[in-house]
């Protein structure tokens, strides 16, 4: 699963926003059904099973008049749940010395998977404490990042 499209992003933002959520993030990708779009929602509340239904019956009117997706998908709302999705940089500094899980989009000293605490975030770089050994990692080389339970 990749992030979505700023267009998409910048589709889904305001309509989540609207009905009184954060919007965490958006993913798209293939999974066991086919091509799905994961919608990520919070609040202080938290999120329960109607709040997810009403998202969705918001995205997919949305989705249907503007078509940003081309084809059959699947639409999944859910809360980011204990493994959270990170999606930008404020997400990190959010969750410095969490224990977290990193993926990078090309390889960086010799890997692409990067799983320990977050020390800190220095302007655009994430330091992680990986195994005792601390890792400058870009944030733009970033991939896919979650918190990591364990």
């Amino acid at each position: 699963m990749q992030q979505v499209s700023v267009d998409i992003r910048d589709l889904l933002e305001p309509i989540v926003s609207g009905l009184g959520f954060e919007y965490v993030g958006a993913q798209l990708g293939q999974a066991e059904g086919g091509l799905t779009l994961r919608v990520f929602i919070d609040s202080p509340k938290g999120i329960d099973v109607d709040d997810c239904g009403d998202v969705s019956r918001q995205v997919s009117a949305t989705l249907d008049v503007v078509e940003p997706i081309k084809g059959h998908y699947v639409l999944e709302v859910s809360s980011p749940g204990i493994d959270r999705p990170l999606f930008v940089l404020a997400h990190y500094e959010k969750y410095v010395g969490e224990r977290m899980k990193l993926r990078l989009g090309a390889h960086t000293l010799g890997r692409r998977k990067f799983t320990g605490q977050l020390q800190s975030v220095e302007g655009k770089t994430l330091v992680v404490d990986v195994d005792g050994e601390l890792y400058d990692l870009d944030f733009d080389d970033v991939e896919s990042g979650q918190l990591a339970s364990l």
